[in-house]
């Protein structure tokens, strides 16, 4: 189990590595399908020359993102050496659902497509069964695994290549080792562990002698997604010269209008004295973020406690129409509850969407 915790505590800094600048896509993108072929083998207790199971399999995956993804594989194996034969066509299958962490993307950062070689580690725990006719009358290994179902915990890594003008394809290579435990056989007398290690209750987990060791070769394929590409779409830089600039053009704008005018454009109630630009603090995002940095953080510390503020919140046109709204809501609200927490009134927090064509990923706060 320590080793599920240690993957999972880096799973989420991969998670958290990419959570601010990344485009934000729907539910539909980023999603994978593929097929896989190899050969299998018990960890111990066998021949090499003999003991070799072919298998093939399949795989679905999603993309969260850059860093970290999901994945279902299903995989199918028509023996089950060095024990007996079973007598079916396929005698076993492991399902597994993982997490994958692309450990390119971890230490080098993703660009904003792939890169031609990449290598992600998976883990993960699944359902092994194994097929075949039991025999009352028979106390060989084949009758001991007939039918058995284990739990399974899948260890690996891919060695890919990206290809295609979209790099929408890939060919992987994956090693991993397999563990089967927390099983029951057919029989309830305990079974000794070892080159016939099949599965009782008491098996401990992550044992060497209850498990295989697979090498897969692998093919995907990259569904198109929403925006037009196969991959992440995502910025290294929080802002380009010209995000600054359409900024400083809504500033200078603000500043030659009528206070009335800014009054109805800024707060949705009512203000009966006049706003200058010294009454506003404007706070600015990376895109598709609702996080508030320091330089933000420095900027609402200069509004006093006690004092009231009415806040609304934007985003810019790129992206769907309702999860801007969602996200200009979200950095109203953030802003709103940084501010309550230092002493300081809100009177109001609303999310008004996509209000130029230009980027304006801002919360705007009226001191009053």
């Amino acid at each position: 189990m320590k080793k599920l915790f240690v993957l999972f505590a880096v799973s989420l800094l991969g998670v958290s590595a990419f959570a601010q600048n990344y485009e934000r896509s729907k539910f539909l993108d980023n999603w994978s399908v593929g097929v896989n072929g190899g050969v299998a083998i018990k960890t111990t207790g066998s021949n090499f020359g003999e003991d070799l199971v072919p298998s093939f399999g399949i795989r679905a995956a999603k993309g969260i993102t850059p860093a970290f993804g999901l994945a279902v594989d299903a995989n199918f194996y028509t023996g089950i050496k060095p024990y007996d034969n079973l007598g079916t066509m396929i005698q076993a299958s492991n399902i597994s659902a993982m997490g994958t962490l692309n450990l390119m993307n971890v230490i080098g950062g993703y660009l904003g497509t792939p890169r031609l070689f990449e290598i992600t580690a998976l883990y993960g725990v699944g359902w092994m069964h194994t097929y075949g006719h039991d025999s009352e009358s028979s106390r060989t290994t084949a009758a001991l695994l007939g039918r058995v179902n284990k739990i399974s915990s899948k260890i690996g890594a891919d060695f890919a290549f990206n290809f295609g003008a979209d790099k929408q394809f890939q060919v992987y290579l994956e090693p991993s080792i397999n563990y089967l435990f927390l099983g029951g056989d057919t029989y309830t007398e305990p079974v000794e562990y070892g080159y016939n290690a099949v599965s009782n209750g008491a098996q401990p987990a992550y044992n060497i002698d209850n498990s295989y060791l697979q090498l897969n070769l692998g093919f995907i394929y990259k569904f198109r997604n929403s925006n037009g590409t196969h991959n992440f779409k995502y910025s290294d830089k929080k802002y380009t010269q010209a995000d600054v600039d359409a900024l400083q053009a809504e500033i200078d704008a603000l500043k030659g209008r009528k206070p009335e005018t800014i009054t109805k454009e800024i707060v949705s109630d009512p203000i009966t004295k006049e706003i200058n630009v010294s009454d506003l603090v404007f706070v600015t995002f990376a895109q598709g973020s609702s996080w508030i940095g320091s330089e933000a953080k420095e900027a609402l510390n200069t509004i006093p406690e006690g004092r009231h503020v009415q806040i609304v919140g934007t985003a810019s046109p790129e992206g769907d129409a309702d999860l801007n709204q969602k996200l200009s809501e979200d950095r109203a609200n953030k802003v709103a509850d940084y501010l309550k927490e230092r002493g300081v009134i809100v009177d109001s927090a609303q999310g008004l969407g996509v209000q130029s064509s230009t980027s304006n990923r801002l919360a705007i706060v009226y001191v009053k």
